[in-house]
């Protein structure tokens, strides 16, 4: 026999359906309203994961096994030590699978709607046929060092959808608010089948110079009230965006829309495209109502034809790889001079005599080179 809902003890015993909240079955009562249910049987533990091996990982990935998936993006993203190698081993076996999909970039000015476009943009792609994996990039406080990860709870139809993957990910203080490890959980997703990855940072600024290094389109979201066209000159972001998206052109806004894409146009006629032989322009869309975002989309797939066609897409992508291994080197380096015992033997009183006013910083920093290079010496 089917049970009655229950009403919260808040709500008033003449309420009626105007209070609409329930309380579920099967919740341990005691609280609410709920009749007091025993707890004296507690369920019994949870059996511990599973260790996988390289092998294991690797096959669960190829085999587009989500759960596998989830955790080997958790494996790379590990700073630990012993987890770096297995990680890189992983990484060096499923490169021959990478390389296929369309990386697509999107920042924006707080408040521009990227979350809800990246809904809307990824429900459509996903009805298309497409496989998208949504990379959301959430800021670490400078605080705390935590991350709300809230992204997600605002692509409610495209986190139930089983053709797309949304993974949240601090962005660790990394510069432009992409994680260290962006580039390669991309590989891993590509490897995996997915066929679109849309990468959402931060926020917006000079800092979003990074993005552009790691995905194939860039698209700058923005909205009405951002300022006029000498404003939109002086954002340096523009100079690298691929496009310009003005969010959230519906009802009385629609109008003020048309007229910031025209002061777009017209600040864009001052600046050369970022891509050689593309001219970057502004459009509207509404991730509301769902108009402009097939015909953004018809943009970012032109651009993929035109650069393919002329080879300066793969050229591009090369030169990212680059990029990429110069970057590595230099984290490697740096993480290699804090980690260094006698480094750190004398780095706090060093810091003492820099913040006192007794050592320029720069005589500072040599004396810590010098104790690096000569720690190096001693080992070589």
């Amino acid at each position: 026999m089917k049970k009655p809902k229950q009403k919260p003890d808040w709500v008033p015993a003449a309420g009626g359906k105007e209070y609409a909240t329930t309380i579920l079955a099967g919740v341990d009562g005691g609280h609410d309203g709920m009749d007091r249910q025993s707890a004296a049987t507690s369920p019994a533990p949870s059996p511990r994961r599973k260790n996988l091996s390289l092998d294991d990982y690797v096959q669960g990935v190829l085999n587009k096994d989500r759960m596998v998936l989830a955790r080997t993006i958790t494996l790379i993203e590990s700073n630990a030590r012993h987890h770096l190698e297995l990680a890189q081993g992983v990484l060096k076996e499923i490169l021959p699978y990478t390389g296929k999909a369309i990386r697509v970039g999107i920042t924006g000015v707080p408040g521009a709607g990227k979350s809800t476009f990246i809904d809307a943009l990824g429900m459509m792609l996903c009805k298309k046929g497409s496989r998208v994996a949504v990379l959301a990039v959430d800021p670490s406080s400078s605080l705390s060092h935590g991350s709300i990860m809230g992204d997600k709870t605002r692509m409610e139809n495209l986190s139930r959808e089983k053709n797309c993957f949304i993974r949240p990910s601090p962005s660790g203080g990394a510069l432009g608010g992409v994680a260290r490890k962006t580039r390669e959980t991309m590989l891993v997703c590509e490897a995996a089948g997915f066929d679109v990855i849309l990468v959402e940072t931060v926020g917006v600024g000079q800092s979003e110079s990074m993005v552009s290094t790691m995905v194939d389109f860039f698209l700058l979201l923005t909205l009405t009230g951002a300022g006029d066209e000498l404003q939109n000159i002086k954002k340096g972001v523009i100079e690298l965006a691929d496009a310009i998206l003005i969010n959230k052109a519906d009802g009385d806004n629609k109008i003020a829309a048309q007229r910031v894409r025209a002061d777009f146009d017209q600040a864009l006629h001052y600046l050369s495209s970022v891509t050689e032989g593309w001219e970057t322009a502004a459009y509207c869309c509404s991730a509301l109502t769902g108009e402009g975002i097939a015909e953004i989309w018809d943009v970012i797939e032109s651009f993929r034809q035109q650069t393919q066609a002329s080879g300066l897409f793969q050229k591009r992508r090369r030169q990212q790889s680059l990029n990429w291994l110069e970057e590595m080197v230099i984290e490697q380096i740096k993480s290699n001079f804090y980690e260094n015992p006698k480094i750190q033997n004398m780095r706090e009183d060093i810091e003492r005599r820099v913040s006192d006013g007794e050592l320029p910083v720069t005589a500072a920093a040599d004396l810590l080179l010098q104790k690096f290079y000569a720690t190096k010496d001693d080992v070589d």
